[in-house]
């Protein structure tokens, strides 16, 4: 079933499922939720996931450990997507792979209040490792990969400044793929990222690049201390925090964690990242910036670790039910959603599992 057969709204009935522990679940009620990249059709959870999943921290664990609610899975298995971004009170996932493709345009849009799926209009170009942010209730897409996490293009896009669809904006000064990027104080960050146009040559950059929709122009600001791309990226109390990510490659993650000042146009080191990770969900959520999932060599993370910036401390979550890498994570009234991602190590395998994370 091809996304052009959906219907507009994905309804889901049936009760919450509640997660104690991690599982290898399959979302009961729903049926196979994977797919491979190079072969159509829905599979079972690959017997490999299960030897790949970490699930331990070396953060102290916090006292309330929190919860994992299963939600409506994505319409289909997508992974390798923009990371998400949060709109008008939902969740929005574009470009990424999915259907043996890694350029797909697609854009879904959850429905937190309803537990359910809208399908809008299509990225004017598909591509996967999409730079989102939300500016004054418009999502910004911001370049991307043409091929398998590498071929980067400039091409930019912002939905929702003439209506419910894409226009178009300048471009990046320079193509780039898998960058972190945040709305904070009337314009849009762009840190980090990677480029090259094959796997040998595919680099992290260290460039940090703003964009202001007044003049619909780029400047350069102080660059990441540390170049590095697939990073967990947060605005809070006037930082902008970049945690984790790679250095070329998920084989030599990192675990840093800077702060930019942009009264200083300065970076300040913070207390590491417990579990270095790639292509993990960041987002901030009652005052702490959670961190969960992500891959490492021949590792799935499930490690749900929150940094509290008033102390400088991490502390150990409830990890996720079901570890993936290659997905957002944004806060929506009192819970975290996670939607989609690769259960195990690289591009191979999409999922459509959906859940979501919560303290109340």
């Amino acid at each position: 079933m091809t996304p052009r057969s959906i219907s507009r709204r994905f309804a889901v009935g049936g009760g919450l499922a509640l997660f104690s522990a991690p599982v290898l679940a399959q979302h009961a009620g729903h049926g196979p939720v994977y797919e491979r990249l190079n072969q159509p059709g829905r599979i079972d959870v690959p017997a490999i996931a299960a030897e790949q999943r970490v699930f331990d921290s070396i953060a102290p664990r916090a006292p309330q450990q929190g919860r994992w609610i299963e939600r409506a899975p994505l319409p289909l298995p997508r992974t390798e997507m923009a990371w998400a971004a949060e709109r008008n009170g939902k969740l929005h996932l574009v470009g990424g792979y999915a259907e043996q493709r890694v350029d797909k345009p697609y854009h879904h849009i959850y429905d937190a209040a309803a537990n359910s799926w809208l399908q809008a209009q299509d990225l004017p170009l598909g591509a996967n490792h999409v730079g989102v942010a939300v500016l004054d209730g418009r999502l910004y897409a911001l370049g991307g990969f043409i091929d398998q996490n590498r071929r980067p293009h400039a091409e930019c896009f912002v939905f929702g400044a003439e209506g419910e669809r894409w226009s178009k904006i300048a471009p990046l000064p320079t193509p780039m793929g898998a960058m972190g990027c945040i709305a904070y104080e009337g314009r849009i960050h762009a840190v980090g990222g990677a480029d090259g146009d094959t796997a040998e040559a595919r680099l992290s950059r260290s460039q940090h690049i703003v964009y202001d929709p007044k003049t619909d122009k780029w400047s350069n600001a102080a660059p990441l201390p540390t170049a590095r791309d697939h990073i967990g990226i947060v605005a809070n109390a006037g930082l902008i925090h970049v945690i984790g990510g790679r250095v070329n490659s998920f084989y030599t993650n990192s675990h840093l964690h800077h702060t930019y000042d942009a009264k200083e146009d300065a970076w300040r080191m913070r207390n590491p990242l417990p579990t270095a990770r790639s292509g993990h969900g960041a987002t901030l959520y009652r005052g702490q910036i959670f961190c969960m999932g992500g891959e490492g060599s021949n590792r799935v993370f499930g490690q749900n670790e929150a940094y509290d910036p008033t102390t400088d401390k991490w502390l150990a979550y409830a990890p996720m039910a079901t570890p993936r890498h290659g997905m957002g994570a944004v806060a929506i009234g009192d819970a975290i959603y996670v939607a989609g991602g690769g259960p195990v190590m690289g591009g191979g395998v999409k999922s459509a599992v959906h859940e979501a994370f919560t303290l109340a």
